[in-house]
């Protein structure tokens, strides 16, 4: 990986390409070094990318509207054909007023465009990874954001996810990033996304180990669903729970 641009690992679909998932990993709040490929930040979405692969390969077609799949068994009872690029950022930190890894994903969604022109994306993002989702949600190729123990500070906009569907997924015993800074995200977010659901993962830290195959198995549903149109979906529950307790869904 070069200075002038970030690294990215790509899973392609089987048969024709008829999606695609971008990962974004987490950081810190300030570090100019690289990102190495064995960074625990960054090896920590290479499960969940190489899931979403498993999960979304084949070739049968998406709607590409909002929807919501089953958080089972990590495969497409369609078969779509969903290709996974995995990001790996210049530099570790945010890095503010730079916001080095918000610049790394827009190239990369513009590389998607450029490869995949039309096509539906989803963007699945852990900790700052997922604020990175959040803020660049509005390249108009994006359908959603599943958001895992998102890096959301204090008056983070919402502006980005407008007309998007939206998932966040936080531990209650994370110490790195803020749950209740997540929940209040949410409830603004509520005003401006097409749709928000936010879970709780009871006992589960940020590093996402402790219970990891339900980290694994929400993001799977949200994407699968989200690309299918499905409202129906193992998510439909979340979608039509009444606001309060669709932002604060136990697990």
């Amino acid at each position: 990986m070069s200075e002038a641009e970030p690294a990215v690992s790509v899973w392609p679909a089987r048969g024709r390409t008829e999606a695609v998932v971008l990962v974004l990993h987490g950081g810190a709040e300030h570090g100019t070094g690289s990102v190495p490929p064995w960074k625990l930040a960054y090896l920590r979405m290479v499960p969940i990318a190489r899931a979403l692969h498993r999960a979304g390969r084949g070739n049968t077609g998406f709607s590409g509207g909002p929807g919501g799949g089953a958080p089972g068994s990590g495969r497409s009872p369609d078969g779509h054909g969903v290709e996974v690029r995995l990001l790996r950022n210049r530099r570790y930190g945010w890095n503010s007023p730079a916001e080095d890894p918000v610049e790394d994903a827009r190239w990369a969604l513009e590389r998607i465009r450029a490869d995949h022109p039309g096509l539906p994306v989803v963007l699945v993002g852990h900790s700052m990874g997922a604020r990175v989702a959040l803020r660049v949600a509005d390249d108009p190729a994006v359908r959603g954001v599943c958001a895992l123990a998102p890096w959301t500070p204090r008056g983070e906009p919402v502006e980005a996810v407008a007309g998007r569907s939206v998932l966040i997924v936080h531990g209650t015993r994370d110490r790195m990033t803020s749950p209740a800074e997540s929940h209040a995200f949410a409830q603004r977010a509520e005003r401006v996304a097409a749709r928000v659901a936010r879970f709780e993962i009871s006992g589960e830290g940020h590093a996402m180990l402790r219970r990891s195959s339900v980290w694994t198995r929400l993001t799977i549903a949200f994407t699968l669903d989200l690309l299918a149109g499905n409202d129906g979906g193992a998510l439909g529950g979340a979608w039509a729970a009444e606001g309060p307790e669709r932002l604060r869904i136990p697990v």
